[in-house]
């Protein structure tokens, strides 16, 4: 079997790395001017903790605002806790990187997604490598229409 280098995967973590050094740059010195983050994951992602209520009312996926009211933001090498309020409610999460699906700062366009990719989809193109974990599949990341996001 031939050598190859792993360009999706090395894209993929080096998109993870990104938004690793965002939020760690935040957690320490708060967010800076407009910038604010609409953060989209899978609930039920292996590692994600979040309250019962929570996610029986999000099942699959939640997107969750970071901007106005956050507390104790703290980053590691697999992901990121914060305490949000949801309905007057201050409820801690744990996000892993892996979990995240977009991330998205309305306030200078910029967003990432991170699309699955199903085998067979399109079978002209090159297989994409899986995740590192092996839970999630196959992975594509690309950038992400903010249109969605706008008021």
């Amino acid at each position: 079997m031939a050598r190859s280098i792993d360009y999706g995967n090395l894209m993929h973590r080096a998109m993870r790395g990104l938004i690793r050094e965002v939020l760690s740059d935040v957690a320490e010195h708060g967010l800076p001017g407009a910038h604010h983050f609409f953060i989209t994951l899978s609930t039920g992602h292996p590692g994600v903790a979040m309250a019962d209520w929570l996610r029986d009312r999000y099942p699959d996926e939640i997107t969750v605002v970071i901007q106005n009211w956050y507390e104790d933001l703290a980053v590691d090498a697999d992901g990121f806790a914060v305490t949000l309020n949801f309905g007057n409610s201050p409820e801690p999460l744990y996000v892993p990187f892996d979990a995240i699906s977009t991330f998205v700062d309305p306030s200078v366009e910029f967003g990432l997604r991170f699309e699955t990719h199903e085998p067979g989809d399109d079978e002209d193109e090159a297989p994409m490598a899986e995740e590192a974990d092996g839970e999630s599949g196959p992975r594509e990341a690309e950038v992400v229409s903010l249109d969605k996001f706008r008021k």
